[in-house]
């Protein structure tokens, strides 16, 4: 009898194990079933037709005033063609963005800085300064469950146009973010699936 009771609790936990394992391995799977699959970045550096090449949402979130609030000031500006401005313009130019930006509290030593950190000579090939966004889909079962921003960049002044290799169906929505911080200006908050596409399966 002693051993039919030995025999009966090795079996009974025998059995225990094979229900713990039949719950927890399809979960260790699933997990090893996700991959993380780059995404690419492209554009993301359009500016408005009427700021003629200005990237004025940058400016302007560097000196903490909306678009239309530095546009307004950058109005009263005569620049100089194809020469640098002789030092009467310059001051005349100074003292028009100045009388609009002075009271949103923009100093003229942050006008300076942002202005600056922002100069660029487009018929040179030049872009203002921008550092590449980095960010990863997680991919399981032929779907693109999220995307995951692990470098945001910055100095984008439109939303980049991002894909992954494989679900370029796939329409992925960056959303740019505009700070004070010249370092991290329009760099990327976040990127989501559109709704009518996040079904797309990898071909």
């Amino acid at each position: 009898m002693k051993t039919i009771a030995t025999t009966y609790r090795g079996l009974m936990c025998a059995i225990a194990c094979l229900a713990t394992l039949s719950v927890t391995m399809p979960a260790k799977f699933s997990n090893a079933a996700e991959t993380k699959v780059p995404v690419t970045f492209s554009g993301g550096h359009e500016t408005d037709p009427k700021d003629h090449g200005r990237p004025v949402v940058l400016v302007a979130a560097g000196l903490g005033v909306k678009p239309e609030v530095f546009r307004k000031a950058f109005s009263g500006v005569t620049p100089a063609r194809g020469r640098g401005p002789t030092g009467e313009e310059a001051r005349r130019n100074k003292q028009a963005l100045m009388k609009v930006l002075g009271p949103f509290k923009v100093t003229n030593e942050r006008l300076d800085e942002v202005s600056n950190y922002y100069r660029y000579r487009p018929q040179e090939g030049e872009m203002w300064p921008t550092t590449p966004a980095k960010a990863y889909a997680v991919v399981e079962e032929g779907k693109i469950k999220k995307v995951v921003v692990t470098d945001p960049g910055s100095g984008y002044s439109s939303p980049p146009k991002a894909t992954v290799k494989g679900f370029e169906k796939v329409r992925l929505e960056a959303k740019v973010k505009f700070v004070t911080d010249l370092k991290k200006n329009g760099g990327i908050e976040s990127i989501e699936m559109a709704h009518e596409k996040s079904t797309a399966k990898r071909p």
